[in-house]
Parts: structure tokens; sequence; C-alpha cells
């Protein structure tokens, strides 16, 4: 009878012992992968700094600096706001290099969070060159509460953490950071005040009504100085 019994359950016994030795040898889910440009997307303020990214292939060399290296790396991402505020086609006006030398201003060659930024030492390691020469300086000032970096060009302020893990930080910054090297030989490089130079017209306008002051200042003067005399 127990014979029997065993019988009758041996073919379930197999498929539960497959079934088992199945599972077990499945490999693990691997993380899916870091994908800077999906980051940034995300956020939906930085579809200029994005397209740079890919004309450029910088975005791939993140991704793959990330996915496969060991070391990790800090991007500072200019929102679309701060590229609005560059002279109109003065990115178009720069070669292919130079677009790149441009992304890779952005990234420093190490993994820096918010905290120690006020124990780093100036200038910044960036990726996009020697900075000891002067051509590609990134120095940085912090506090408790403000980052503020400079680039001999102009001054951006750390907004916020965009995304941060083991291997990348991403801050937001209010300007484009602007190196030297490329930039230096410009005489204008931000788009004029939305307001502008005052109008020949306005100009002209003030001029008159400020004659008109002087002359009634110089008459009630006189005026008065008639009506002490009788």
């Amino acid at each position: 009878m127990m014979k029997q019994l065993l019988l009758s359950f041996s073919p379930l016994l197999v498929f539960l012992l497959h079934c088992t030795t199945t599972v077990a040898q499945s490999p693990a889910t691997s993380p899916a992968p870091t994908n800077i440009t999906a980051i940034l997307e995300k956020s939906g303020k930085f579809s200029t700094l994005v397209w740079l990214l890919g004309n450029t292939q910088v975005g791939d060399r993140i991704n793959t600096q990330i996915n496969k290296g060991n070391k990790g790396l800090t991007l500072f991402a200019p929102t679309d706001a701060a590229f609005s505020r560059l002279k109109s086609g003065i990115l178009n006006s720069l070669s292919d290099q130079q677009k790149v030398q441009l992304m890779l201003f952005h990234i420093l060659t190490s993994f820096i969070s918010l905290s120690q930024f006020q124990a780093v030492s100036n200038p910044l390691h960036t990726q996009a060159g020697e900075n000891s020469n002067g051509h590609f300086p990134l120095n940085v000032t912090s506090s408790a509460k403000q980052v503020n970096i400079t680039t001999g060009i102009d001054t951006a302020n750390v907004a916020k953490s965009i995304y941060t893990d083991s291997q990348i930080a991403v801050y937001e910054v209010d300007n484009v950071l602007l190196p030297l090297e490329i930039f230096r030989h410009l005489s204008s490089v931000f788009a004029p005040s939305p307001e502008g130079p005052p109008s020949r017209a306005s100009v002209d306008t003030s001029s008159a009504m400020g004659l008109m002051i002087r002359h009634a200042a110089v008459w009630l003067g006189v005026a008065a100085i008639a009506a002490f005399s009788l």
C-alpha cells in the first residue's frame, strides 16, 4: 500500500523538484542602468542641455562612465532659462570641439555631495581639461545654505539637487558655466536686458523737462527778489 502511494506521488515530487531548481538557478534581476537624458527630461526644463548632450555625445559618455566605470561624477545642469540669457546665436557660433568643451566644463571628475562643497579645493577639476593654466578655472564658494560657482566669465548658483545616487550627482544651476578658454575673446556674451537702453526720444524728453524745471526755478528766484525789493 505504501509503495503504491509513493508511486502515485512521484510525478508530483519530480515536478516540484524541477520548479525549485529552476527558481534557484534563475539570475537576479539587474537594476536598470542610469540614463542622464531620462533624468533631465523628467524635470521638463533642461531641453537645451539635453540637446547639447546628445549633439556632442557627452550624454553617452556620462552614461558609460556611471554604468561601467568605478569613478563617480558631478553634473551642473543649466536650465532652459539659463541658456536663454545667452546672446542669440552664440551656441551656434561655437565649433563642435567648443561645444564638447562647454559640456565637459559642467562635469566634475568625482562625485561631490552638497555638504562636501564646503571642503573642496579650488579650482575644481572638470572634464574639460587642465585648469592650472587658467583656461578652464571653476571655483566654488559654499556656505551652509548656498553654493556659488564662478568661471571668470560668470557666476552660477546651485539651486537644488536634481538626482543623486552612489555614482552621480546632478545639480540645477541658474546660469550656464562659461569657460574663459572659449568666451574670453567675446565682447558680449549675454542677451541684452529686456528693458534695453533708453530710446533717443525718452532721453530728449527728459532733457527738455529738466531744462523747463531749471528755467522755472530761475524765474521764481527773480520774482522773489523783485518782491522783496518793493
